[in-house]
């Protein structure tokens, strides 16, 4: 693998904290991104020398240019992300829509914007942008989360024809439900709440098995990049159909 270095955001904790253990695993630099130094210092401490703690947020990108300095990064892994609030959208406020759309689609446009340039002058990189079911599947509640991810998905497309023959590679991993704290927020912190309606009847994704999947792609020969990849838990389809009664007037 010609891969060296790697930027992972959301980096601290569950899927994230995952995908830096398997890039550290397969011999990259890992600068690990988050809010988080604390848990950020665990995660080195846990991993070695090869974690690299960048402490900024996600939504920063001049924080971030200045931090990774003349680090050049091979492969960029897009995984933080967020949901304030599982609720319809005119139910949201303006704050939390703006946010949704920050934190899922603007973020990783601009970290891209940023870091492709040396990707392509060194001929090298992988871009792996991590979205969701909720990007093509309906989940209610979900309107700005769904969108900014159905964006995020779309943009990756354009990237691949606008990088074909470029030497840089791009994959989107849509997850289905894992088992993480990303819907505490929407759950109001109730962690108990929060497990028994979305873990407890069926068998979720672990974070060990998106970081495998991401891994797999990742060592394929440069010849071969893997476009899009659904992974689902075996007892998760998204459809189906509702018929609510009209609205009495």
């Amino acid at each position: 693998m010609d891969y060296r270095t790697a930027l992972v955001t959301g980096a601290s904790k569950g899927i994230g904290a995952a995908i830096v253990e398997s890039l550290v695993t397969e011999g990259l630099t890992v600068h690990a991104l988050a809010r988080s130094r604390g848990a950020l210092q665990v995660l080195q401490e846990r991993l070695g020398p090869r974690v690299k703690p960048l402490v900024a947020d996600v939504r920063d990108n001049e924080a971030i240019a200045s931090a990774l300095g003349a680090a050049e990064i091979d492969v960029l892994v897009n995984n933080a992300g967020g949901l304030a609030t599982v609720r319809p959208l005119h139910e949201q406020s303006a704050e939390e829509t703006a946010e949704v759309v920050a934190l899922n689609l603007t973020a990783p446009l601009q970290l891209i914007r940023m870091l492709l340039p040396g990707m392509i002058a060194r001929k090298r990189g992988h871009i792996f942008n991590l979205t969701s079911t909720a990007a093509s599947g309906v989940f209610p509640g979900t309107t700005t989360y769904g969108a900014a991810k159905a964006g995020l998905s779309q943009a990756g497309r354009i990237l691949r024809y606008d990088l074909a023959g470029t030497g840089v590679r791009l994959t989107e991993i849509a997850p289905g439900r894992v088992e993480t704290d990303f819907y505490l927020k929407a759950f109001d912190g109730d962690r108990e709440d929060l497990h028994k309606r979305m873990y407890s009847q069926q068998r979720p994704l672990g974070p060990a098995d998106i970081a495998a999947v991401l891994a797999t792609a990742l060592r394929m020969p440069d010849h071969v990049d893997i476009a899009e990849l659904t992974v689902a838990p075996s007892e998760q389809a998204p459809g189906g159909h509702t018929y609510p009664p009209a609205p009495q007037r």
